[in-house]
């Protein structure tokens, strides 16, 4: 039982880790994408299922990665000094295990899924890795992160056609604006801290006012792409209401945050733009089903 338990314990604390349940932010999207690249039908169960543990390996590989390399850094932060490597409740080399199986694991599923998939995999796994070293000398490393979450749906249109096309694309970039915006704005609360330790976050290196000022054009160019997509995958009112319903989001997300006021910046992080994400994959799903679309 004590094995049982500590097993058990692990795979919390690595749920935790990773912030399982912030694979909400791309998935929707990967959702999308393979609804309409599969246009008039459907995708295959094999393909649904090996995209499924694409993504999820993919993401569990770069938050790991991200725990490691930032280490050091969480140890000096009053707000991530308890997660749990800094803390001591997991091992780097348990998380270096980690690491390596599940960009195994991603490897496996592009492979499964087709030949483009297999030869762009090492391209989006070292870009998505990549992130967690960007912070170091770039302040736009706000849109390498987004541009990482960005090619979850470029990959699911890959699963499906085997080959690039304007609308995933569009989505990418739609994504990449969405998610370096929302960003932006999480990492008002380590600004003091990024600025002393030499880390290049926009806040840091702009100050909140004019940093909460870059995340809205970004999430103004996020809703220009939802709506430029939303008309290429064939438009109709389960579409462009979500479309609107992104927007309507953004622009509470942005009411929540103030320079001066981040009290509620996990309200403004998690809980609009997890609904925004889910709420966008339903109704395009509705779309794909309704003859109304």
């Amino acid at each position: 039982m004590a094995a049982v338990s500590h097993v058990l314990r692990q795979a919390a604390e690595t749920a935790e880790m990773i912030k399982l349940q912030h694979t909400v932010f791309a998935l929707p999207f990967a959702v999308i994408a393979l609804v309409t690249a599969a246009d008039p039908g459907w995708p295959g169960p094999r393909t649904w299922l090996w995209v499924l543990v694409a993504m999820v390996a993919a993401r569990t590989a770069a938050m790991t990665f991200n725990r490691l390399a930032d280490e050091a850094i969480d140890a000096e932060n009053p707000r991530t000094r308890n997660r749990a490597l800094p803390a001591g409740r997991l091992s780097r080399r348990f998380a270096v295990g980690v690491t390596v199986l599940s960009a195994a694991v991603f490897a496996v599923a592009a492979a499964a899924l087709n030949r483009t998939c297999l030869l762009l995999s090492p391209v989006a796994l070292a870009w998505v890795l990549g992130y967690s070293l960007t912070k170091r000398f770039t302040p736009l490393a706000h849109l390498w992160l987004g541009l990482g979450l960005g090619i979850a749906p470029v990959g699911a249109w890959l699963a499906v056609t085997g080959r690039i096309a304007l609308p995933p694309l569009v989505l990418a970039a739609a994504v990449t604006f969405w998610v370096a915006g929302f960003d932006v704005i999480y990492s008002l609360q380590d600004e003091a801290f990024d600025r002393s330790r030499g880390l290049h976050s926009l806040p840091a290196a702009l100050g909140a006012a004019r940093a909460l000022a870059v995340a809205r054009v970004l999430h103004l160019l996020a809703v220009a792409g939802f709506a430029a997509f939303a008309s290429l995958a064939g438009g109709g009112p389960f579409r462009y209401a979500a479309v609107a319903a992104a927007a309507g989001l953004l622009v509470w997300q942005h009411r929540l945050v103030r320079p001066g006021d981040l009290s509620r910046v996990d309200a403004a992080f998690f809980s609009a733009n997890g609904i925004l994400a889910l709420g966008m994959g339903l109704l395009f799903l509705f779309a794909k089903m309704l003859p109304a679309s």
